[in-house]
């Protein structure tokens, strides 16, 4: 409900709260923009659907016209539909199954063109009577699903500006875990361009994952002393294990208990079994890597459908 509400703050005043595994959004704006609400809605992670509907009348004469005038464009187009009804309220004075068939029956006066098809409908009309309100609307369209944000914990990602750290964050986020991220920079060798382009993902990723606090470390004079101290063909890893060893003092200080990161086992030579093993030594936290087994076509199919891949594929160096 707390991800509904900080999902919704532009639309004005709304009105949020859970009945019988279903959560209800009442918008009590008139000008509120449904269909937008609704395509923001389905980037909530914890919904398995979601659906419009329509608080028709109490009284069943009434909700029954009210019926066929909100759905009367989905039930014209269509050729066959069927009515499912839940009652809850108990003090309704029809039952389920009358619900059901009274609705049914007025509807196939209504309109010439449907049939009655109770296995395979083209449309399936939901009349769901609840606590003193009765709800029409038709077939649900899919959530997001996974776990609501913020019910599994706490990740800091390692964000690195490239395709698959913000993949690696949603896959984390949908599985419940609230994210903080962590971007290392090496000025003047990265640009503000590349900082930008990084903050610009954090606000992507953050409409899954409600917020997103973004640690910006800036690791020049690191990189510098491994260049000037350590063998060249070790600089990638150990690189990478100062950067571990970072954030995991973030990490602690901001309260997340694992890192995450977007590594691939052999899809380059710092993400090799061996390789992995070595970082990882220095790591006082878990490293959470939701993308170990993904081919990389599999992570960019994923990161176009989150919106991501457009601006991760920006021209702006990282500091790796």
């Amino acid at each position: 409900i707390k991800n509904v509400k900080t999902a919704l703050r532009s639309f004005g005043k709304v009105k949020v709260f859970a009945a019988q595994s279903t959560v209800y959004v009442d918008f009590l704006s008139e000008d509120a923009d449904i269909s937008a609400a609704v395509g923001i809605l389905k980037k909530v992670f914890g919904f398995s659907s979601l659906c419009r509907a329509y608080r028709a009348d109490y009284d069943f004469e009434k909700a029954k016209e009210e019926t066929a005038e909100y759905l009367k464009f989905d039930l014209m187009s269509k050729k066959t539909f069927k009515v499912v009804a839940k009652r809850a309220d108990k003090h309704y004075p029809y039952n389920s199954m009358q619900i059901g068939a009274l609705m049914g029956e007025y509807l196939l006066d209504r309109f010439s063109n449907l049939s009655v098809d109770l296995h395979n409908p083209e449309i399936t009309v939901y009349v769901e009577v609840r606590e003193g309100n009765l709800y029409v609307h038709a077939n649900p369209e899919k959530g997001a699903g996974g776990r609501p944000s913020g019910t599994s914990g706490h990740g800091l990602l390692m964000l690195s500006g490239g395709i698959d750290s913000p993949v690696a964050g949603y896959k984390m986020a949908r599985r419940g875990m609230r994210l903080s991220a962590i971007h290392f920079e090496s000025p003047p060798y990265t640009s503000d361009r590349a900082k930008m382009k990084v903050e610009k993902l954090a606000k992507k990723l953050a409409v899954y994952s409600s917020e997103i606090k973004l640690y910006v470390v800036e690791f020049t004079e690191i990189q510098e002393k491994i260049r000037d101290l350590c063998r060249e063909d070790l600089f990638t890893v150990i690189m990478r294990r100062v950067m571990l060893r970072i954030a995991n003092n973030v990490a602690e200080k901001c309260g997340a208990g694992a890192i995450i990161t977007g590594e691939s086992l052999g899809q380059v030579a710092s993400q090799t079994m061996n390789a992995i093993i070595c970082t990882d030594k220095v790591s006082r936290l878990p490293v959470f890597r939701p993308l170990i087994g993904d081919d990389k076509q599999e992570i960019i199919d994923i990161s176009a459908r989150i919106d991501t891949y457009e601006t991760s594929i920006e021209p702006y160096e990282d500091c790796c």
